[in-house]
């Protein structure tokens, strides 16, 4: 992403936030109440026709789901580790994530962080100061540029308390980074975070990179990028996730792909509606030293 540049790919994933939360009580999968109230109204709207038209799952069959369901899984991991005595909550590459807000009761007594580039999170601070009437005191925003810091630094300078049962959300980030920033990232939470803390993320198959699967929606991101300045940059191969996990001191791998998603969620009034096969969503918990 460029410098000074907000994320296009955060406020496309606001909008699809927003148009799911849109969907009839027995259809939609979540309510985001923020989302709608991020985005432009013009962006929205622009793209809410297009959808309409079936262009979206025309051009990209199955991603519009993934991404609806990315968010439900997400929120009920959320609440499966506030159940299970979760105390620091950090969101990495939070962009318009609502969850801080959106589940403000659940995370009452929790240390919360949203950690982004500069330009996002200060474009969403000026957002909340509008929608909510003030900025959330419950929660720290961590501006960091990777160029020139470390994670590790902003966190602690922030207050992050590395001894505490944490979450790191990680949604929507990690096909736009390096293999070694993605390992920076993994090294830091395995080795400062507390006991029986984890991380959840969702990543694409290294097939749908190199074009062994194609996919309309990859093709576009690669043609877009000159625009967004967020290139498609990194996978996991099918089939090793578990591996590379605890390669990096994770264990209790629980991977849910296109089928599981689509298997669990899409039921009912929803049945007919497709998850992208090619991308998935992992989580992990740090392994006892």
């Amino acid at each position: 992403m460029r410098r000074n540049q907000t994320s296009l790919t955060a406020t496309g994933i606001a909008i699809l936030r927003a148009l799911e939360s849109e969907k009839p009580e027995g259809e939609r999968l979540f309510c985001d109440p923020y989302a709608r109230r991020f985005v432009n109204d013009f962006l929205y709207h622009f793209v809410r026709f297009f959808d309409q038209l079936g262009y979206s799952e025309w051009r990209g069959p199955g991603v519009m789901g993934f991404l609806a369901v990315r968010e439900r899984y997400i929120d009920d991991y959320l609440k499966a580790c506030l159940a299970g005595g979760l105390q620091q909550l950090v969101i990495l590459g939070a962009g318009w994530d609502a969850r801080a807000y959106r589940f403000k009761e659940l995370l009452e007594g929790l240390r919360v962080f949203e950690v982004d580039h500069p330009a996002t999170q200060q474009a969403k601070l000026k957002k909340l100061q509008r929608v909510l009437g003030c900025i959330p005191q419950h929660v720290t925003y961590v501006p960091i540029d990777f160029n020139t810091q470390t994670l590790a630094g902003r966190l602690t300078e922030a207050g992050y308390a590395e001894q505490l049962k944490t979450l790191f959300i990680w949604q929507g980030v990690t096909y736009y980074l390096t293999p070694p920033a993605v390992d920076g990232t993994l090294e830091f939470v395995a080795h400062h975070s507390g006991p029986g803390s984890s991380i959840i993320f969702d990543y694409m198959d290294t097939a749908l990179l190199d074009g062994t699967l194609r996919h309309g929606e990859v093709s576009k991101m690669r043609r877009d990028r000159w625009m967004s300045g967020e290139a498609l940059a990194f996978g996991i191969p099918r089939g090793t996730i578990q591996s590379f996990l605890e390669q990096r001191g994770f264990c209790q791998v629980q991977n849910a792909d296109s089928v599981y998603l689509h298997d669990t969620y899409f039921t009912g009034a929803n049945r007919k509606r497709t998850v992208a096969d090619g991308y998935a969503i992992v989580s992990a918990v740090i392994r006892s030293t």
